[in-house]
């Protein structure tokens, strides 16, 4: 049972604790939850799972710039995240076969820029190979530069 204050009203109901210790790692978790009859390796292996769907969606935000789903039925949230997966695997086709040097973000940040102009699809990844992150624009004023008075 928890005993905290809050913890007492939020969750009255007696909890497991399974402590698990990954034998490739070395790292000991411990896990709870509120079923009983579960083996404590079928615990620790759905909070694998659990886990690794945690990593994909945070990689998803990271990589495939879902900013929100359009739908919330599991077609639709399946729907956009294939479709983005997609969109991303094909720009990182496009760039190994051009030999493109800019990042996977710089190429789909011009395309996604560019996406209703009639610039030849070529042209526009020259140009942003030729780009790095920390290329600046020689108008722009440098914000260190700016704050210290140069």
């Amino acid at each position: 049972m928890l005993t905290g204050v809050t913890s007492t009203k939020d969750c009255p109901q007696p909890l497991r604790r399974v402590k698990y210790r990954d034998a490739a790692t070395g790292k000991t978790f411990n896990f709870l939850t509120n079923r009983f009859a579960v083996p404590a390796t079928t615990v620790a292996e759905l909070y694998r799972c659990r886990w690794q769907v945690e990593l994909f969606f945070k990689w998803s935000k990271q990589h495939l710039r879902i900013k929100s789903f359009f739908g919330t039925s599991e077609n639709a949230v399946k729907t956009q995240i294939w479709t983005a997966v997609a969109v991303y695997v094909l720009v990182a086709i496009v760039k190994k076969r051009l030999g493109l040097s800019a990042s996977l973000y710089t190429i789909m940040q011009a395309l996604s820029l560019t996406l209703f102009e009639k610039t030849p699809i070529n042209s526009i990844l020259a140009e942003t190979d030729d780009l790095t992150d920390e290329t600046q624009n020689p108008k722009q004023m440098n914000l260190f530069d700016f704050l210290m008075g140069h």
